[in-house]
């Protein structure tokens, strides 16, 4: 029964756990709630207003939300959270996957801990215009599970909101665990009334991760969020052909490497090559990927980020794929989807929000 809500085992009649009658009148009798309702504190929950007063420092909310794990929803985040800091903007990561928290180490943060005074905990910064907050930063051991139920969570989500100095934000961009449990209603409810800009939805091509995006995508229609997009991630692998390795089958089934010969071969034969970026399709995208499932459930596709070693690489090294030019694959794809969800919301991406 979090913040009012009427209980689905609640009669037909139920007043509902905030009214003055809660538990007292004749509709509650026999009710397996009456008891609590009648001793419960009656108005609205005190936390709610100072999460309101925190968040009114911050101009725009983006939630990232994906069906699955694995499907780099924490990398999107991060390169997110990334390039909305060089655009000049002041922005907050907020790491709310309690039990798999990956963010302090997509962002190099791995090892820092929270400092706290009297105006609340403050985040560790990357830049000076780049703030993160994650469980991460609270575990003595970073091997150490956390194994939680669903009201510690949420305690923890609501202590984030409420206690975390931001200041003053341009963007909150707020990492979620994968699916739709308890965190993720617990994120909407606290936030619904400061406003939240919308969800951006992280999937990869094939139907056994859609299947539950849909899902996402319902979750969001029936809790009022508007979904500012889905990403088509993973969308096959892209690499400059120079970064390949190649190998040949020998008679006995052995795999010998050939890197050395065929570089030669290209530099003295076809050098060109060298500056091409080969590409393939890694899952089955048959069903018309993410792009024909935005077409039928009515929400706008942002577009496709290519599966990179070389933005793996960054996300293992928590760094930015656009501070150098070695995502050549990735890094354009992800701008552009950027700056597709920045216009939809008519945001202009010249030195501020």
């Amino acid at each position: 029964m979090e913040n009012g809500e009427i209980p689905e085992n609640a009669p037909e009649h139920c007043p509902g756990p905030q009214s003055e009658t809660a538990g007292k009148s004749d509709a509650c009798e026999g009710c397996p709630n009456q008891e609590i309702c009648a001793t419960a504190p009656k108005g609205p929950d005190p936390d709610l207003v100072a999460i309101v007063e925190r968040m009114a420092t911050v101009k725009h909310k983006i939630l990232v939300l994906s069906g699955k794990g694995g499907v780099g929803k924490s990398t999107f985040s991060a390169q997110l959270a990334f390039a909305l800091a060089a655009m000049d903007f002041q922005v907050g990561l907020l790491d709310i996957d309690i039990c798999g928290p990956s963010i302090p180490k997509m962002l190099g943060l791995e090892g820092q801990e929270i400092h706290q005074s009297n105006i609340g905990w403050s985040p560790i910064y990357v830049e000076s215009n780049l703030g993160v907050m994650s469980i991460g930063f609270m575990l003595p051991n970073p091997d150490e599970a956390v194994i939680w139920r669903g009201p510690r969570k949420n305690g923890l989500i609501k202590q984030f909101l409420k206690e975390v100095n931001w200041g003053e934000l341009d963007f909150l961009v707020v990492d979620a665990p994968p699916g739709t449990s308890d965190e993720h209603i617990s994120i909407v409810q606290f936030l619904q009334a400061t406003g939240i800009d919308g969800a951006v939805i992280v999937t990869t091509p094939q139907q056994v991760s859609l299947i539950d995006v849909r899902k996402e995508v319902s979750f969001c229609k029936k809790v009022g969020v508007e979904v500012l997009g889905v990403v088509e991630n993973m969308s096959g692998l892209s690499q400059p052909l120079s970064e390949f390795k190649f190998t040949r089958t020998t008679e006995t089934g052995e795999q010998k490497d050939m890197t050395e010969w065929a570089m030669s071969y290209m530099r003295e034969n076809a050098p060109e090559m060298l500056n091409l970026i080969a590409c393939t399709e890694v899952f089955d995208t048959s069903g018309g990927g993410a792009a024909k499932m935005c077409n039928d459930m009515g929400v706008p596709f942002l577009g496709k980020v290519p599966l990179d070693p070389q933005l793996c690489k960054a996300a293992e090294e928590g760094r930015s794929c656009f501070s150098d030019d070695k995502c050549q694959a990735s890094a354009p794809a992800l701008k552009m989807i950027i700056e597709k969800m920045l216009a939809q919301k008519n945001i202009s991406t010249e030195n501020g929000a």
